[in-house]
C-alpha cells in the first residue's frame, strides 16, 4: 500500500493549473512533503474555484490543462519521488449548467427513458423534474424557445424530440421537467440534492454500473500508478457508504484511502470500512483542544451570558437541527415520510424530522450504527411521548429492513440535518469561544486534558496509523493559526471580558452573537482589511440565520454589518486598544501555533499541510482560505533555512516553516521513528505546562502549552525532561542534549523541540 509520508493540499482551480503545481514539485520535495494532495480534477462547472461540482468524471478537467497536463505532473511527481493524492465526489455532480453535464442533459431531455435516468436520485413517481430556477413570480413569460432549447435568461434548457411547436410556454409544458420559482427548491424538489444546494444533484453511485461509469477514469489513474491516493469527500451522503468503500477499494488494492468522515468525540470509523482513516478533523480537535485552558470557560460563560449571547449548547443546536427539517430540507422530509407505512401523513413527517434532530452522530450505518441509531430513537421519544406510535413504526420498520429505501434515506439525510443544523448554523450562534466551533469540534467542550490526548494518539496509532491528520482544510471555519492566537483567550478570560466590554460600548453590532464571534474574529485574524473581515461577517451572520438568511434578507441590518469593519478598523482609538490587545496575545500565540503544528506533524498518523500554511496564515472560513499563495516568498525562506538559518519566532512566520520543514523531511527520511506512542512527562514547578511523547524510542517530542499561565508563574524554572540514556539532538535547532536537559534551556529559543537520540 502506498501510504504518504505526509501530503501538501493545494486547491487547483483555472487561475492554478496542473502546469502551476507542476512548478511547484521541486519546492514541495525540498519542503519536506511526500506527496501531493489536490483537490478535485475531473471536469466541473465552468469558472468553478473549488471543483467540487463535477459536471464530467471521465475527463481530467480542461480548464486545469487537461489530460496531458495530468500527466506531466503525475510524471514529475514520480520522477521526485512524491506521491499524487486526488481528492474525489461521489455523492452529488453539479446540473447548474445544464449543457455542460452531458448525462443531466440527457436525463431533462428524455426524462425517464434516457440512458442515464438512473445516474441520479429522482423521484420519477412525482411526475416531472421540478427545475427551481425561475424568479420569484416564477413567470415563464419569459421563457423563449432558441432551435432545440428551451431559454430562461442565461439558462438553457434541452426540448424532448418533437415538442418544439407552440408558444415558449406550450413547449414548456410539453417537457420531462418543470421550471419552477427557486423558493419551492426546499419544500418540492423531486431529486436529491447535495445539502440545500439544488445545483448538486445526487448521483445513485451504489449501482455498479454508476459507480463504474463515475470512477472509471480515476481509477485507471490510479492502476497506471499516477495517482497513489485518494480521498473521498462527503461519504455520509451515500446510500451505502460502506458498499461503496468496498467497490473502491476493490478498484484500487492498493491505494491510501482516506475519507471525509466526521467523527464525533468517542465516535470510531465503521469497522468494516476497508479505508486506512479520515481527513483528520477528529485529530484536529484533540491537538487545538489540548492548548486549551478549561480554566477560562467559566469566564466566558459569564461573559456570552453578559453580552446576550445563548450559553445553553443544546438547546441552540436542537433550534438549529429544527430549522433545517422544518424549513430547508423540507423536500427530503416528505420524501422520506411517505416512505413509512402505517402512520398518518404529519406524524410520520414529524417522527421522521425528530429522530435525524436527535441523531448524536453524523449518521448510523445499520446494522453497523445500532447504538447511535437507539440513542436518536430515545431522545426524540423523550422529546416528543406524543409520537411514540408513529416513532415506534419508524424504528420497527428501519430495523425491520436496514437495507430497505426508509432506513437507506432517513440516514444519509440525518448527515445533512447535523451539517446544516450544527456546523453552518450553530456554530454562528452559539458563539461563547468560537475556537472551539470546529468541523468535528464539539462546542460545548471547554479544552482537552493531556492524559486524553495521550489515550486518544495511543488509540489512533494502535487502530489507524495510516489515518490523515489535520490543522487546517478548505472547509475549517478559520485556520490553524487564528485558532491557536484564539486559544491564548482561554488564558485571559477577564482581560479579554473586559476588553470586549469596552469595544461593544464603543462599536458594537446589533446581534450578540455575531457581535462577541467578530471580535474573537478581529483578534484572531489581526492585521485583516475591512473587505476580508466584511465578507467573513456577511456570511456569518447569514449562516447563522438570526437576523437575516442568505434568502431572507434585512438589508438594513447587513448594511450596518458590512459598515462594521471600516468603522473599527477606522476608528484610531479603538484601532489602538484592539491592537494593543492583539499585541498582548500574538506572542503566546505564536508558541501555540508552533506547539499545535509539531504536534500535528509528529503525532500517529499522516499529516496534511494545507497550502501556504508552513507559514503564518490567518485565514478565515472559505473562500477566503483560497486566496492565492505567495509561493515565491516561502521559496525564499525554505532556502534560508536549507542553508542553517535559524529564524527568530516573529511576524515572518520562518520559525514555522523550519519546524514544518524539518519534521515533514525527518517523516520521510527517517520512517521507522515515527512507529508507537509513548506519554511522557517532564518534572519540576512548570511540568503540566509541556506536552511530552515518544514514538519510536529513539525519537521524542516537546510542546509548550499555557504559555501565559507558564510566563505568568516565572517559566520553566527547575523543569526538567528525564529522558532514555544517550545522546539526543534536536533536529529544530541542531543543538545536542544530554538525557536530563533543563526545559528553560531545550527550549529558549524556539517553544517546542525535536529531539533524536544519535
Amino acid at each position: 500500500m502506498t501510504v504518504p509520508s505526509s501530503t501538501y493540499r493545494l486547491q487547483l482551480r483555472p487561475e492554478f493549473t496542473f502546469a502551476d503545481a507542476a512548478e511547484l514539485v521541486d519546492y514541495l520535495r525540498a519542503l519536506g512533503a511526500g506527496a501531493l494532495y489536490a483537490s478535485p480534477v475531473l471536469d466541473a462547472t465552468p469558472g468553478s474555484t473549488h471543483g467540487y461540482d463535477v459536471v464530467d468524471p471521465t475527463l481530467a478537467r480542461p480548464e486545469l490543462g487537461g489530460e496531458d497536463a495530468r500527466k506531466v505532473l503525475s510524471a514529475r511527481l514520480a520522477d521526485a519521488g512524491l506521491g499524487f493524492v486526488v481528492d474525489i465526489v461521489p455523492n452529488h455532480m453539479s446540473v447548474e449548467v445544464p449543457k455542460a453535464n452531458h448525462w443531466w442533459w440527457d436525463v431533462l431531455r428524455h426524462g425517464a427513458e434516457s440512458a442515464y435516468a438512473g445516474y441520479y436520485d429522482i423521484d420519477w413517481g412525482r411526475g416531472r423534474i421540478l427545475l427551481p430556477v425561475l424568479g420569484e413570480d416564477a413567470d415563464v413569460a419569459e421563457l423563449t424557445v432558441e432551435g432545440d432549447e428551451l431559454v430562461y435568461y442565461d439558462h438553457r434548457f434541452p426540448l424532448a424530440p418533437g415538442t418544439s411547436g407552440g408558444s415558449p410556454q406550450e413547449v414548456h409544458a410539453r417537457q420531462h421537467y418543470e421550471l419552477i420559482g427557486w423558493r419551492r427548491g426546499n419544500t418540492e424538489l423531486t431529486y436529491r440534492r447535495f445539502f440545500d444546494i439544488v445545483n448538486l444533484a445526487a448521483v445513485s453511485v451504489e449501482k455498479r454500473d454508476v459507480f463504474e461509469a463515475t470512477h472509471g477514469e480515476v481509477l485507471r489513474w490510479v492502476a497506471e500508478g499516477d495517482v497513489t491516493g485518494l480521498r473521498v469527500d462527503h461519504p455520509d451522503g451515500l446510500a451505502d457508504p460502506g458498499g461503496y468503500l468496498r467497490l473502491l477499494r476493490a478498484g484500487a488494492p492498493d491505494a491510501w484511502l482516506v475519507v471525509e468522515k466526521i467523527l464525533h468525540p468517542g465516535e470510531d470509523l465503521p469497522q468494516t470500512w476497508p479505508v486506512d482513516g479520515t481527513t483528520g478533523y477528529d485529530t484536529l480537535r484533540e491537538v487545538a483542544g489540548v492548548l486549551i485552558d478549561p480554566a477560562g470557560e467559566a469566564g466566558f460563560t459569564e461573559l456570552a451570558a453578559k453580552l446576550g449571547v445563548r450559553t445553553d449548547y443544546h438547546a441552540v443546536e436542537e433550534e438549529a437541527r429544527r430549522l433545517v427539517t422544518d424549513g430547508i430540507l423540507v423536500a427530503e422530509v416528505r420524501r422520506i415520510a411517505a416512505l413509512l407505512s402505517d402512520v398518518d401523513t404529519e406524524s410520520a413527517r414529524a417522527a421522521v424530522a425528530e429522530v435525524m434532530i436527535a441523531f448524536p452522530v453524523y449518521r448510523s450505518y445499520l446494522p453497523e450504527g445500532g447504538a447511535n441509531w437507539a440513542a436518536a430513537l430515545g431522545r426524540a421519544s423523550a422529546s416528543r411521548p406524543d409520537l411514540g406510535a408513529a416513532l415506534d413504526a419508524l424504528d420497527s420498520q428501519v430495523r425491520g429492513e436496514p437495507e430497505g429505501e426508509l432506513a437507506t434515506r432517513i440516514q444519509q439525510t440525518s448527515g445533512m440535518v447535523v451539517a446544516k443544523g450544527t456546523e453552518d448554523t450553530t456554530f454562528y450562534r452559539f458563539t461563547r469561544f468560537a475556537a472551539v466551533n470546529e468541523v468535528g469540534g464539539n462546542p460545548d467542550r471547554f479544552g482537552l486534558g493531556v492524559g486524553e490526548f495521550h489515550a486518544l494518539a495511543t488509540a489512533r496509532e494502535a487502530g489507524s496509523p495510516a489515518t490523515m491528520t489535520t490543522l487546517t482544510t478548505h472547509d475549517t471555519k478559520r485556520s490553524e493559526d487564528v485558532r491557536a492566537r484564539m486559544a491564548v483567550l482561554s488564558e485571559l478570560p477577564g482581560e479579554f471580558g473586559e476588553a470586549v466590554g469596552r469595544w461593544t460600548s464603543a462599536r458594537g453590532i446589533d446581534e450578540p452573537s455575531l457581535n462577541l464571534l467578530a471580535w474573537q474574529t478581529l483578534v484572531g485574524a489581526w492585521p485583516i482589511t475591512p473587505e476580508r473581515l466584511r465578507d467573513y461577517l456577511d456570511k456569518a451572520a447569514k449562516e447563522s440565520k438570526l437576523r437575516t438568511t442568505w434568502t431572507d434578507h434585512d438589508e438594513e441590518f447587513e448594511k450596518a454589518v458590512a459598515a462594521w469593519p471600516s468603522q473599527v478598523l477606522g476608528d484610531g482609538e479603538l484601532a489602538a486598544d484592539v491592537a494593543a490587545f492583539v499585541e498582548r496575545v500574538r506572542g503566546p500565540g505564536w508558541s501555540n501555533a508552533l506547539s499545535q503544528k509539531l504536534l500535528q506533524l509528529t503525532a500517529p498518523g499522516v499529516p496534511d499541510v494545507y497550502q501556504g500554511t508552513e507559514l503564518w496564515d490567518l485565514s478565515l472560513v472559505d473562500p477566503d482560505n483560497r486566496r492565492e499563495v505567495d509561493y515565491g516568498v516561502r521559496r525564499a525562506i525554505l532556502d534560508r533555512v536549507v542553508a542553517g538559518e535559524l529564524p527568530a519566532v516573529d511576524e515572518s512566520g520562518a520559525a514555522k516553516l523550519l519546524l514544518v520543514h524539518k519534521a515533514l523531511s525527518l517523516r520521510r527520511e527517517r520512517p521507522e521513528l515515527f512507529r508507537g506512542y509513548r506519554p511522557l512527562h517532564a518534572e519540576g514547578l512548570a511540568a503540566d505546562h509541556a506536552l511530552v511523547y515518544t514514538r519510536a524510542a529513539d525519537l521524542v517530542v516537546v510542546a509548550t502549552r499555557l504559555p501565559v499561565g507558564l510566563a505568568a508563574a516565572g517559566g520553566w524554572r527547575d523543569t526538567v525532561l528525564p529522558l532514555p540514556e544517550g545522546t539526543w539532538t534536536d533536529v529544530l535547532t541542531g543543538r545536542p542534549t544530554g538525557d536530563r536537559p533543563a526545559l528553560a534551556e531545550l527550549l529558549d529559543r524556539y517553544p517546542v523541540a525535536l529531539l533524536v537520540r544519535e
